[in-house]
């Protein structure tokens, strides 16, 4: 028995030891792997010559994101008094003249990175929720009906492959014609983006949708049978709950590819957002334009990584399958 005891603790400690090696090196060596990395963009970008200087290393490109974080204060800064100022010539204006109607004034200063930076997330969230708003119902339809499976698919099979990109002059155009008024509530550059968004989230969503749904167990379907469930309730206690981890499959490839696309669209759009921010510093050229530019490659990559964590958590927090892959 003794023996017995002595070899328990001696497999429980190994456990523990083997466990806790597993969560330091968790920790350690994507560490390591960040600084290789540094140390190996540090010694390459000295040995790169551009029109405008020295490839940037990381040096150049943390203090180039030092500048943009002081520019973005003082922006805000100009903003709060302007504010400022109206609100006292309006005070005044009351006193002089009580009749008088105030009539508030929007700053008009430009952009900063971090307000571009909102703007390409409002956008890339707005076209992704329009897609989920038509790719999820059609996926559940075409899932549940064979036939109508069927005739779809050459459509889906058809532009599947063409890039949103090529849709984006198609889009323009359409949204011109279309979206015509002297006062618009929306600018037609962030609806030629969302769009394109949209066109982008589409496929992924709708066909593991599709597929997630074709999957639910025989035996469940059985079941809603013998029952005779009501259409309603066998999709929403039956074929949603089985399908949720295909959907969000669907769903984080879809956000992820959008968030790539988005750039480009924006960089071809012309409309605000990190793309434009971009675009606008290659054409700069100035000497610091390549270091801002890897600036907004570095949180173009940590955004896209966050929003694809989130999608992971929301997945994990519906689906009965928890064990949802996180890489």
């Amino acid at each position: 028995m003794g023996l017995t005891a002595d070899t328990d603790t001696t497999l429980t400690a190994r456990f523990k030891a083997g466990l806790l090696s597993t969560r330091t090196m968790s920790i350690v060596l994507p560490i390591v792997g960040v600084i290789v990395f540094l140390l190996l963009w540090a010694g390459t970008a000295t040995q790169i010559d551009t029109s405008l200087g020295k490839f940037p290393g990381p040096a150049q490109t943390l203090d180039q994101a030092g500048s943009l974080i002081t520019e973005h204060r003082a922006e805000r800064a100009k903003a709060d008094d302007f504010y400022f100022r109206q609100e006292e010539r309006t005070k005044a204006r009351l006193i002089s003249n009580p009749d008088y109607v105030p009539v508030e004034r929007a700053y008009t200063g430009k952009e900063t990175f971090f307000d571009q930076i909102v703007t390409s997330l409002i956008t890339v969230l707005c076209g992704f929720l329009l897609a989920a708003l038509i790719a999820v119902p059609l996926g559940i339809a075409l899932g549940i009906n064979s036939g109508l499976r069927m005739a779809i698919n050459p459509i889906i099979q058809i532009f599947r492959p063409v890039s949103p990109l090529a849709w984006l002059p198609l889009i323009t155009m359409v949204v011109s014609a279309v979206y015509v008024s002297d006062d618009p509530l929306v600018p037609k550059a962030f609806l030629n983006s969302m769009f394109t968004v949209t066109l982008c989230c589409l496929w992924p969503m709708l066909i593991n949708t599709a597929v997630g749904v074709a999957s639910v167990p025989e035996d469940l379907k059985n079941v809603a049978r013998v029952i005779r469930l009501p259409t309603l309730p066998f999709v929403t206690k039956v074929v949603i709950p089985s399908a949720i981890p295909m959907i969000f499959t669907g769903m984080r490839l879809s956000l992820g590819i959008a968030w790539m696309v988005l750039i480009a669209a924006e960089m071809l759009a012309q409309s605000p957002g990190l793309g434009k921010f971009v675009w606008d510093e290659f054409q700069n050229g100035s000497s610091n334009s390549l270091a801002r530019i890897m600036v907004a490659v570095l949180v173009i990559g940590i955004i896209g990584f966050i929003l694809d964590r989130i999608m992971l958590l929301l997945q994990n927090k519906v689906s009965w399958e928890k064990n949802a892959a996180t890489t």
